[in-house]
């Protein structure tokens, strides 16, 4: 059993969804969260009177999995950024799990 996190701008969260259930991932959770590019956007946006938009709107999923199901969604992502018109590319890594419960 591994752990792979999945993170990607709120616009691609649909897409996602359809890569996990072509996996056969069925069990995941996901959380809403801020991208950001780089350190200086960060410190605007911790200013109370930036008048400029903080981080992009983006989703993380991650699921305890098997590594079979792991591959075959990393392929999925892989021919899905390949398809991509934006400079936003799903990103996918995986964690190995050494115990649970």
């Amino acid at each position: 059993m591994k752990l792979v996190m999945v993170t990607a701008v709120q616009e691609f969260q649909k897409d996602v969804l359809k890569l996990f259930k072509k996996a056969n991932i069925e069990s995941f959770s996901s959380s809403d969260i801020d991208g950001y590019n780089s350190v200086s956007s960060v410190l605007m946006t911790s200013n109370w009177f930036s008048s400029l938009k903080g981080g992009t709107e983006s989703s993380l999923f991650f699921s305890f999995t098997d590594e079979e199901n792991i591959d075959s969604l990393f392929d999925l992502i892989k021919v899905f950024n390949e398809n991509l018109e934006t400079n936003n590319p799903v990103r996918a890594i995986v964690l190995p799990i050494e115990k649970y419960i």
